[in-house]
């Protein structure tokens, strides 16, 4: 089964296959050890001070992270994540090991399935030092992001390098490549929206986390994504665009779900400065409630497991936001978690995926 350390899961595994020769490891951005202020400073301090995240010189990035952003960032996002905790911790924990569990048992004797965070705890040095003191033929990291950008998949997977190389592991390494195109996400994800029936709602938005145009933008150099056509077309110049992504998938998920161009938005949430990725969602919320929309369903396809931004952002506070602005029900697609069309789905990649390094 599963290697990992959950919450309130005592050992961290249910099940130890016999001579299994394949590690997967599930790694996603992290959670706080719990919703006390010491522990989400602690944990807003390694995710805001990594490069990937805020890209600025070490000691400007170190200064803003550790005398501003924390110290007043943590008691607010605390107070967020006690609204959101449950009695096992943190949601993303929780369905990630949930997820696990039932992947593992779909994938039996061949491998080990570990969860790991790029932040926090079960910690990805802490799942890698674990699998060099295994004999592992192959190990596949699979950053747990639909859509590719530098301060998601790639800096879990530089940070996943590092540690090979500090540990000196000789396995084959595979990466699975961003998601979001396959019929294994866009199933699921479509299925859950069909299941909401989408047609007895006023308008449809998918919900992207948000990003610093230059950071998608340093995908395509010396272009613009309104110069690569990001909003319209996905192609061989803007394939690692995050924002090219974002509607490549919405694109998708029409086609699965039978929505119409004017059926539904694309939107961004979760910014954190001025020149980030638009139209903001809670913009776009705004507008339909006062273009008279009434009941509006809402969805994020940049996560696979609920969390603070779905659960809290999207699920709270901008339907309330929505609801001061005219609207009567803004309702939630919850995220994949462990949804079973969707561990099917991730055990055919994991199992096509080749069985040498790329």
């Amino acid at each position: 089964m599963f290697l990992g350390k959950p919450p309130t899961f005592a050992g961290g595994f249910l099940f130890l296959p016999m001579n299994p020769n394949k590690a997967v490891i599930l790694i996603n951005t992290g959670s706080p050890d719990s919703p006390d202020v010491n522990d989400v400073r602690t944990y807003l301090r390694e995710f805001l001070g990594d490069p990937y995240v805020i890209n600025m010189p070490w000691l400007l990035r170190k200064l803003l992270v550790n005398g501003i952003i924390a110290p007043i960032r943590g008691p607010r996002s605390a107070k967020l994540y006690r609204k959101i905790w449950t009695n096992q911790g943190s949601p993303l924990i929780v369905n990630s090991f949930k997820f696990a569990d039932k992947l593992a048992s779909r994938l039996e004797h061949d491998y080990h399935v570990y969860v790991a965070m790029r932040y926090g705890n079960p910690s990805l040095e802490n799942c890698i030092s674990d699998i060099s003191k295994k004999d592992y033929r192959q190990v596949i990291a699979i950053p747990l992001y639909p859509q590719y950008a530098d301060s998601t998949t790639g800096t879990i997977l530089a940070e996943t390098n590092r540690l090979i190389k500090k540990y000196r592991i000789s396995a084959d390494i595979i990466n699975l490549d961003p998601f979001f195109s396959t019929s294994a996400f866009i199933n699921a994800f479509g299925e859950k929206i069909i299941r909401s029936k989408p047609s007895a709602f006023d308008h449809m938005i998918f919900s992207f986390h948000g990003l610093p145009v230059k950071q998608t933008e340093r995908m395509h150099p010396g272009k613009t994504c309104l110069e690569a056509n990001c909003r319209n077309e996905y192609n061989d110049l803007n394939r690692n665009c995050y924002y090219a992504s974002c509607y490549a998938t919405a694109r998708l998920l029409a086609g699965a779900t039978g929505l119409n161009n004017n059926d539904y938005t694309v939107s961004f949430q979760s910014r954190l400065g001025m020149n980030w990725l638009k139209p903001y969602t809670d913009t776009i919320l705004q507008q339909k409630a006062s273009e008279g929309a009434k009941k509006v369903l809402i969805c994020s396809p940049s996560f696979v497991a609920d969390c603070l931004e779905t659960i809290h952002e999207l699920g709270i506070e901008y339907k309330e936001l929505f609801m001061q602005y005219g609207g009567e029900e803004l309702t939630l697609i919850e995220s994949l978690n462990d949804d079973p069309l969707w561990v099917e789905g991730m055990e055919r990649l994991i199992r096509n995926l080749p069985q040498s390094a790329l």
